[in-house]
């Protein structure tokens, strides 16, 4: 961990690979003086309003339904800690390290913008944490995103309080007040403004949104590699890849899908013993031909998704918010609709990738539609099952991606005796987004091992370069053509190098990618 940079708080907005460096791989994070003078400055704006008689929301007043009830002075600090602990309600399992470390970097980068009336204080606490490794146990359900994720954020503010349960660097369950304690870090007592100040957030949807994407990224590659690996071995043209006639159809992600496949098909004897008129196929099915145009879509998708995700890494998410100039408003910025709706895009992205690799996997099982491979690449035909059953799984994880692939964001529930009467259900289409990438990981390592099975069984022609160099990788961790034998930890294995990215990256880098 010591080689990664530390990510510095409060002088522009975090970017997505900051999010990955200290949510996955636990970077430090370190708070900029300029940040530090921002909070202190609109700590003052509500220090002064505090002593106010006339009511401001969440300063002197309850919260949401009971934003109208005047809260006296002497009963604040209680008002603060009744907050939090009663927010604090997920229930469930237990939401990933990686995911809490997201969720505490991002509401420490909005408390770090001197819009938000905390004290230093808080700040240097939730900073704390991160860099001790201590992530809050926040659970699988209790945020309907809108007025944030509030349950999600109020376990890890719960934690910061010394109060609740924690993971500490090693992964142990620990109670938090332990935790702090080893780590030397104070517990908080909250004052005016700042349980608000810590729960209001679209922290988790974004942060999910954010690993997601980095995920996909390699993701989508990698079903290139897949497609080109089924093409090639499947005996089919690189012809339709053609810049000149991606060009006809000026998609971004489509031109960026073809390039890859023509890069990983273009030197392969396998695709050249068969070119020439000689060749006697007219075109290809739809799941060879149509790879690009599918893959592009989820390339396009995630390129706005990216887009919507920058804008929120640079947005102030609470309310109220303290204004430049000193004002208190009251705002619907914590409302995950924008968010929400690019969760569900990508997982309407991740069922169709999916939908097309399982189609080119079965077809290579298909000796009516292989071009001469073995009935379900089987080493003794009726004895042998081959990969048989390695389709049914693909396949069952496919159905189930399709249902995930219905949207979250269409859906609300009112709350709050109808105060909160819209909300956007943000939290729960990140945790089936999650789900899909771990299906889609799936999927694709199913249709890797089938690829690099076929190339085995279209010897002695041999596979190109790229495609070849993936074979061999999956050799590493799962056996060739032969005798049935348990398959199950072969897909696993090719699971986690797809998963890792080692198959993008051995992909490109003996294609010049």
């Amino acid at each position: 961990m010591t080689s990664i940079s530390p990510v510095i708080i409060g002088d522009a907005p975090l970017l997505p690979a900051d999010v990955v460096a200290v949510a996955r791989h636990g970077a430090r994070v370190e708070i900029s003086a300029g940040a530090r003078e921002r909070v202190a400055a609109a700590r003052a704006v509500i220090d002064g309003r505090a002593a106010d008689p006339n009511p401001h929301y969440g300063v002197s007043t309850g919260f949401g339904a009971l934003a109208t009830t005047f809260i006296a002075p002497d009963r604040r600090r209680q008002l603060q800690l009744s907050l939090i602990r009663s927010h604090a309600a997920g229930t469930g399992p237990e939401v990933e390290t990686e995911v809490v470390r997201a969720l505490q970097l991002l509401r420490l980068q909005t408390l770090a913008s001197g819009h938000t009336g905390v004290r230093p204080v808080v700040v240097d606490t939730y900073a704390a944490m991160l860099n001790a490794g201590i992530a809050p146990v926040v659970r699988e359900y209790g945020s309907l995103g809108c007025s944030g994720d509030l349950a999600p954020l109020a376990h890890v503010a719960l934690a910061a309080m010394g109060e609740g349960d924690v993971r500490d660097r090693v992964g142990v369950l620990t109670p938090a007040a332990e935790a702090l304690a080893a780590a030397s870090i104070e517990p908080l007592a909250l004052v005016e403004k700042e349980g608000l100040a810590l729960i209001n957030g679209t922290d988790g949807m974004l942060g999910m949104l954010l690993l997601a994407l980095h995920d996909l990224a390699a993701l989508v590659t990698t079903a290139d590699v897949a497609a080109a690996m089924s093409i090639e071995s499947q005996l089919g043209t690189d012809a339709v890849f053609a810049a000149d006639l991606m060009a006809l159809r000026p998609q971004l992600g489509q031109a960026a899908s073809a390039a890859n496949l023509r890069a990983f098909l273009g030197d392969s004897p396998i695709v050249h013993s068969h070119k020439g008129p000689e060749d006697g196929r007219v075109q290809d099915a739809y799941s060879l031909r149509c790879s690009p145009q599918v893959h592009g879509t989820v390339r396009d998708t995630m390129a706005h998704a990216t887009l919507i995700a920058q804008r929120e890494l640079a947005s102030v998410i609470d309310n109220p918010v303290i204004t430049g100039d000193g004002r208190i408003e009251s705002n619907g910025n914590f409302h995950g609709a924008p968010v929400a709706a690019v969760l569900d895009f990508l997982a309407i992205s991740a069922a169709d990738l999916a939908s097309i690799s399982e189609r080119r996997t079965d077809r290579a099982l298909d000796p009516a539609r292989s071009h001469g491979l073995p009935p379900f690449l089987a080493h003794e035909v009726g004895v042998d099952s081959g990969l048989m059953i390695a389709q049914y799984a693909a396949a069952g994880i496919v159905s189930e991606l399709k249902r995930l692939a219905v949207p979250a964001s269409v859906d609300s529930i009112p709350s709050s005796a109808m105060q909160e009467d819209h909300v956007s259900m943000g939290w729960a289409a990140a945790r089936k987004l999650r789900r899909a990438i771990d299906g889609l990981s799936r999927v694709l390592a199913t249709e890797i091992i089938t690829g690099a099975r076929a190339l085995d069984l279209r010897a002695p022609l041999q596979a190109g370069p790229a495609t070849g160099a993936v074979r061999d990788l999956v050799r590493t961790v799962a056996a060739g053509p032969g005798p049935d034998h348990f398959l199950s930890p072969d897909m696993e294995a090719v699971t986690e190098l797809v998963r890792s990215g080692a198959v993008a990256r051995t992909a490109k880098e003996h294609a010049n990618v």
